[in-house]
């Protein structure tokens, strides 16, 4: 039989271990759209796209982050969502280095 002040130590134990396994981070989100995409042709949207992953894969702060394993990019068909997890500054520095696309 186990005494209930030893669970209670097990169970302290474990919730100290479950803590030390999560972190919690902040990450920094950038929305990208392309204004006007719905009014190009087929192959004008694909060119449109292909662009804008040029410029997104080129840039200083998305080689930076990538590298790092800091960053997370998500399509979202006339656009994208690149998560940052590197510093604030990173999608606001990608921002305004970077021309528009379109």
């Amino acid at each position: 039989m186990i005494a209930s002040g030893t669970l209670a130590n097990v169970h302290r134990n474990m919730s100290a271990e479950v803590k030390k396994e999560i972190q919690l981070e902040i990450a920094h989100v950038l929305f990208i759209d392309i204004v006007g995409y719905s009014k190009l042709s087929i192959n004008e949207q694909r060119a449109t796209i292909d662009e804008l992953n040029e410029v997104v894969r080129t840039s200083e702060q998305f080689q930076k982050a990538e590298a790092a394993d800091r960053l997370i990019k998500i399509a979202t068909g006339d656009g994208m969502a690149l998560v940052f997890y590197t510093s604030p500054e990173a999608p606001v520095q990608f921002r305004y280095r970077n021309q528009p696309c379109a």
